[in-house]
């Protein structure tokens, strides 16, 4: 299949709306977009650079834990959650009331992702993995009455307070089983000779076409991504997330996903999406570099001053690499010392500008690692 040729789909005529009919994508696909070819190999550039460390880093999973929540943070907000990833990091009798419902919801997908990457060792990708994914996200949150870890059996839409004035409206549900077991087929097929990443951006389109859940379409979505570089084996770890760029660029995200549709313009979504990946890549090995600098300034001039205490100090701070936000609980809980010491500690780290106190009280007082997450929160697109 020639992308340049590739027909989308076609509308179907309902009782007061049209609803868009997909074509399956189960084929080789070739192309001579010229653009296509540069930008895949500059994609393909990037996302060797940033996953080299994964290879030599050590401890490199601590880290990868932020990514993850980053990753979270961002996908949700496209949603229209309004949690922050200092909050994310927080516990939930620390949130406000009124934001526990966005907080639980990036809960879940982080779980969700920690789930479908382990799953990844013994399962391959699939609409299983999919549905069990989906269903963890939609645990005790908005939508968990919308059929959790299962297909759709009624009609959706995306966009507009009816299905009449829908922005678009994905195939009927008697479709769906159909479409994702093309999907399914194309995103595991070993004969063709497709690379990773058309094959992850065009996987990517299908799905949010087709739409299968009720709801939490979108993070399904964008999961799939990473779970699709991870079990084709182009990345070691996961270390790319696109939410933060797809986030930021939301309005041209959404156009160029439909204009696939009504333009049959497959070229301009690829093209977007191995830019969103050497964007992403690039600042994904920014980020680890400024990791490993902040850590070896750590490591070599702050901690080494603390004598008999450097054992306890090299176990907290990889407490805070995968948790950047801790209280004095959090502290005496992982190292499994009195309250006095773990005070005592926190209070080295304060004198060390390691950690910082973020709450202003005398009690319940929390901190923050507050370097280390910067590298989160300020390198953004």
């Amino acid at each position: 299949m020639k992308i340049e040729e590739f027909k989308a789909g076609h509308y179907q005529q309902e009782y007061k709306y049209k609803i868009f009919i997909p074509n399956k994508v189960n084929h080789e696909w070739v192309w001579s977009n010229a653009k296509i070819n540069s930008l895949l190999s500059e994609a393909n550039l990037s996302l060797g650079n940033l996953n080299a460390f994964s290879l030599y880093v050590p401890d490199i999973d601590l880290f990868i834990k932020m990514h993850m929540v980053k990753e979270a943070t961002k996908s949700s907000q496209i949603e229209g959650t309004r949690t922050e990833m200092e909050e994310v990091l927080l516990k939930d009798e620390d949130i406000l009331p009124e934001k526990r419902g966005d907080w639980k919801e990036v809960q879940n997908y982080i779980e969700a992702m920690n789930y479908s990457i382990s799953k990844l060792k013994t399962l391959p990708l699939s609409t299983r993995l999919l549905k069990e994914s989906h269903k963890i996200l939609m645990q005790g949150v908005r939508g968990e009455k919308k059929t959790p870890g299962e297909f759709r059996t009624s009609q959706n839409w995306i966009g507009g307070a009816t299905i009449n004035d829908a922005v678009f409206i994905p195939p009927p549900h008697t479709q769906i089983n159909e479409l994702m077991g093309d999907l399914e087929n194309f995103l595991y097929n070993q004969n063709i000779n497709v690379p990773s990443l058309i094959k992850t951006a065009i996987g990517h389109y299908q799905f949010e076409t087709i739409h299968p859940f009720l709801d939490g379409n979108g993070r399904i979505g964008r999961l799939l991504i990473t779970l699709q570089l991870v079990g084709s084996g182009v990345l070691s770890k996961p270390t790319l997330y696109l939410s933060d760029y797809f986030e930021k660029h939301r309005t041209i995200y959404y156009d160029n996903l439909n204009v696939v549709r009504v333009k049959n313009d497959l070229a301009q979504w690829i093209k977007f999406f191995l830019v969103a990946v050497i964007e992403t890549s690039k600042r994904g090995t920014e980020t680890f570099q400024g990791i490993l600098k902040l850590k070896d300034k750590i490591e070599n001039e702050k901690i080494v001053k603390l004598g008999k205490k450097l054992s306890k100090a090299k176990q907290l701070m990889n407490k805070l690499y995968s948790n950047p936000m801790i209280n004095s609980n959090d502290v005496k809980e992982f190292l499994r010392v009195a309250p006095a010491t773990a005070n005592s500690l926190i209070q080295d780290f304060i004198n060390l500008g390691i950690l910082k106190e973020i709450t202003g009280g005398k009690r319940y007082r929390l901190f923050s690692f507050e370097d280390y997450l910067n590298l989160f929160t300020k390198n953004n697109f």
